[in-house]
């Protein structure tokens, strides 16, 4: 009969260990909307490498960078991207990406390469490359329209008073 109890107890101490763990999981901090405290930051482009600065922007965005980072959530900060058309780009992207659109008519596909579409639109590339980023959805178009983004180094919310991010 010993024998038998101990095998049934290391049958079920699996479930044993589980129901800790379930009761530590009902002890996750779950921040209210009123406790979320939101900042700007100032982030210069000029000669930073574009994909390495829009993943640092999308992570400060989704608040990644917060200890109370909740994924259904957003906890992010608002960001202010100023000489967006001075970024870089590494290898032979500027003539060989390519950026697509689509009309929905027959022969409405247009593209644009990356050169073309920094002449024409510098904030747009840095915007397209911060929301691809994001997770597609409600929360990611409540989140991108935290970025402001400006291809000189003038931007329009001095009351924000934004922290400047190295």
């Amino acid at each position: 009969m010993k024998l038998r109890g101990e095998v049934l107890y290391k049958k079920f101490a699996f479930f044993h260990n589980f129901g800790i763990i379930l009761r530590l999981m009902k002890k996750t901090y779950i921040p209210k909307k009123e406790e979320i405290k939101r900042n700007w930051y100032l982030v210069d482009a000029s000669n930073k490498i574009l994909g390495r600065l829009a993943s640092q922007v999308a992570r400060i965005l989704r608040g990644k960078h917060k200890v109370i980072f909740s994924p259904h959530l957003d906890t992010g900060d608002g960001v202010i991207v100023i000489n967006a058309a001075q970024v870089k780009v590494t290898g032979k992207k500027m003539d060989d990406k390519i950026y697509y659109r689509f009309s929905g008519y027959p022969g409405g596909q247009k593209e644009l390469s990356l050169r073309e579409f920094m002449k024409k639109k510098p904030e747009m590339v840095f915007r397209l490359a911060v929301k691809r980023m994001l997770p597609s959805g409600p929360l990611g178009r409540r989140t991108i329209k935290k970025l402001m983004v400006y291809a000189d180094h003038k931007f329009r919310q001095p009351a924000s008073k934004p922290i400047p991010m190295l």
